[in-house]
């Protein structure tokens, strides 16, 4: 039954996100914040296909910490589900991804209406730079910037090396910076086609100022913060 039901969530994924990406691409001559708000509209109906046909819900812990200001959401990264569901908890977003991503039929077309800073890894010094100057300008259109410090979907109950990036950019701009804890890994897994039924619990930290500090101690806050919350997950 498992398998069937992850099968249809496949098939009906691979049916809507076309229809989301033409309706993307539409959206070029709105504003940003308004493209966004439109073309999030397919996380919702993903979301709410998890819920019907795999049996995956959803419990936020910690909403009272997201601050009214536009913030740099720092998150685990085990899953799919999580790039899902933070459209869902939190206000208006860009992501910060591999350009590679924008590359994808469909998929990565829509994307790239939503204002992502779409990286070169390999760049280095140059890829921090343009996270500097991009994530300053996204903070000042009324974004959210997410980050996934790890870099990369790390196994369920594994950590990766934490890079400072996303420490770097709150330090440059002064916003607040916001850990994310979740066990998402748990039910759908990295690169897994089965969906398990189940509760998939986020939780969000309190948001750390970022005055006084250095890049690898506000990054080592996060990611202590972090590690600690997703251990004390059911």
């Amino acid at each position: 039954m498992i398998f069937i039901r992850s099968l249809v969530f496949l098939l009906l994924q691979l049916i809507i996100t076309p229809i989301y990406a033409l309706i993307a691409i539409f959206t070029f001559p709105f504003h940003p914040l308004t493209r966004y708000r439109i073309i999030s509209g397919w996380a919702h109906i993903m979301l709410r296909l998890l819920r019907v046909l795999c049996g995956i819900r959803m419990e936020v812990r910690g909403r009272e910490n997201i601050p009214e200001r536009p913030c740099i959401v720092m998150c685990k990264h085990q899953s799919a589900w999580e790039t899902i569901a933070l459209q869902e908890v939190f206000p208006p977003q860009v992501w910060v991804l591999k350009r590679e991503l924008l590359w994808l039929p469909f998929f990565g077309w829509g994307l790239a209406m939503t204002s992502p800073i779409a990286i070169k890894r390999s760049d280095g010094k140059g890829a921090v730079k343009q996270l500097l100057a991009q994530g300053k300008a996204r903070l000042e259109q009324g974004f959210c910037v997410v980050i996934f410090p790890e870099g990369t979907r790390i196994p369920y109950g594994q950590r990766g090396k934490y890079k400072v990036g996303g420490a770097l950019l709150g330090l440059h701009t002064g916003a607040p910076v916001v850990p994310v804890a979740h066990n998402a890994g748990r039910l759908w897994g990295r690169q897994a086609f089965l969906k398990q039924p189940g509760v998939i619990t986020m939780s969000i930290g309190a948001p750390i100022a970022t005055a006084g500090l250095k890049a690898e101690e506000l990054s080592r806050r996060v990611e202590d913060w972090i590690e600690n919350e997703v251990a004390r997950l059911p």
